[in-house]
């Protein structure tokens, strides 16, 4: 876990909402100030250093979606609102948290999260880019430093005693399933902070909506959202609130604020993107229990009145449930009408694979690339196939070249070391596995298998000053406890969890 000092910073971050609601309540919607004494609690690189932590544990608990499309979607959607805030102090990272309540959340450092269940939710494009535009806007007004600055006195003892009593809480548990559950209920924390105060919300509509407008969308799109959600509670009022609800209180006051700020920009028709409604189906399609549940809800339309997502959903279905010649006749009729669309170059790359079609499969996959060179999605899913098919060397040269010009997430690094392994590369191996711990917060792990690199035969001397080098590195954040117990446990191998990844 971490270290004493980022306790102590985390702790102070994450509860701050506790004190901050008690002395909320002000109606006026001021502008941030752009001398914040928030720097004196973070400035933006600390931020960046905390949301990083929080985000580790996020990922370690099982809960981040791994879903190439569906990120590479809500980054491209989310990058396009950021990119109209002005704000060069914070990038962003957008990613769906496997979770069927609707929810989104913002953490320090530009990681905005949003819950599986608010995309299902949201009816067009333009809502869920309100959404995300109201979480941007959190991020860029800092916020969270901000009221941990207005709560600064606020004993540390005291933050911390509230914090355990919220989370074991919430949780409700023990063990390991605390742990996870701990991890996303930090992300709940950090959001609340931001919440329940008039101030602060008020704000992120104004920002957000700004926001909303500059990038092409509806700049209705934001108060649709939040009037859905509140007749939702109004109509149901046996039901429990929406977890949205929850962690953005919404008033009719605020729905009719955001309605009149929305009415100072041009209006605007926009059209759902196919990428969104890939997305939110792939989402619909992983839900279900068993792959005949899903395969159930894509046919219950006769194919003819289904439109082209509908249709893909139904080929996603048929692909889980393994009737790949199903998913084949689907994926190859959508792509003969759009070349433009990746999923459906991947889809049909994928079920010519499951059909043992193999250099069908390849072809498939090359002139995709040729489409659409270095896309994350494409690589990732190709380099899958290929290893499946024994061609290790070429899908570690794809990731390789992916990995050297686009940041990478955990998964691709995975992968990557285990395309180094079948390719007999053990030290690049060992390197990325290595990498791949470090970044979902397991330090001790990262060393580990440095260590094992550093006992290969063959290693190059260039390589073992690098590994070296990097566990110097690694052992500057780490507390005497853990490096205790890394001294401990060892891993004997490349791990099987990690290589298969």
């Amino acid at each position: 876990m971490y270290s004493l000092p980022f306790k102590r910073v985390l702790l102070a971050t994450l509860l701050g909402s506790l004190v901050f609601v008690a002395g909320a309540g002000a109606d006026d919607i001021e502008l941030p100030d752009m001398g914040s004494p928030a720097d004196t609690i973070f400035n933006t690189s600390e931020e960046a250093q905390i949301g990083r932590m929080i985000m580790r544990d996020i990922r370690a608990s099982g809960m981040v979606v791994e879903d190439p499309l569906i990120t590479e979607y809500l980054n491209d959607i989310g990058s396009r609102i950021a990119a109209q805030t002005n704000d060069g102090d914070h990038s962003f990272t957008f990613f769906a948290v496997d979770d069927p309540r609707i929810n989104a959340f913002a953490l320090p450092g530009g990681y905005i999260g949003v819950h599986t269940g608010l995309l299902e939710a949201s009816r067009n494009e333009d809502e869920l880019a309100g959404v995300l535009a109201h979480e941007v806007a959190h991020v860029t007004q800092r916020h969270i430093a901000r009221s941990i600055h207005a709560n600064s006195r606020q004993s540390l003892l005291t933050t911390a005693m509230m914090l355990g009593a919220i989370i074991i809480a919430a949780t409700g548990g023990s063990g390991d399933a605390v742990q996870g559950a701990m991890a996303v209920a930090q992300g709940t924390a950090a959001q609340q902070q931001i919440n329940f105060t008039r101030t602060n919300e008020y704000e992120a509509d104004r920002v957000g909506i700004a926001a909303l407008a500059d990038a092409g969308f509806d700049p209705y799109g934001m108060a649709s959202f939040f009037d859905v959600m509140s007749r939702q509670q109004t109509t149901s009022p046996e039901m429990r609130a929406p977890e949205f609800m929850r962690t953005h209180p919404v008033t009719t006051a605020r729905i009719a604020e955001a309605r009149n700020r929305a009415r100072a920009y041009p209006p605007v028709r926009s059209d759902d993107s196919t990428s969104y409604g890939i997305a939110r189906t792939r989402i619909i399609a992983a839900k279900f229990d068993t792959p005949a549940e899903a395969v159930a809800y894509f046919e219950a339309r006769d194919y003819e009145n289904q439109n082209d997502i509908e249709r893909y959903g139904r080929a996603v279905a048929y692909q889980r449930a393994d009737d790949h010649h199903g998913a084949h006749e689907i994926f190859d009729e959508l792509l003969n009408k759009d070349q433009s669309i990746i999923a459906y170059h991947i889809g049909l790359g994928e079920s010519l694979v499951a059909l043992d079609h193999y250099n069908d499969a390849i072809d498939t996959f090359e002139r995709a690339l040729e489409l659409f060179p270095r896309n994350v999605p494409l690589v990732i899913e190709y380099s899958d196939s290929l290893l499946q098919l024994g061609q290790a060397k070429r899908a570690h040269e794809l990731l390789l070249d992916l990995l050297n010009n686009v940041p990478p997430t955990p998964e691709q690094v995975a992968l990557i070391a285990r395309a180094a392994a079948q390719a007999g590369e053990n030290a690049e191996a060992y390197y990325y596995l290595s990498e791949y711990r470090l970044m979902i917060g397991d330090l001790g792990g990262g060393i580990g298998y440095l260590q094992q690199a550093l006992r290969l035969p063959d290693l190059q001397e260039i390589q073992r000053a690098r590994f070296e080098a990097r566990i110097d590195f690694i052992r500057e954040f780490m507390s005497e406890e853990q490096l205790k117990r890394m001294q401990s446990t060892r891993p004997t191998g490349i791990a099987r969890n990690d290589a298969n990844r």
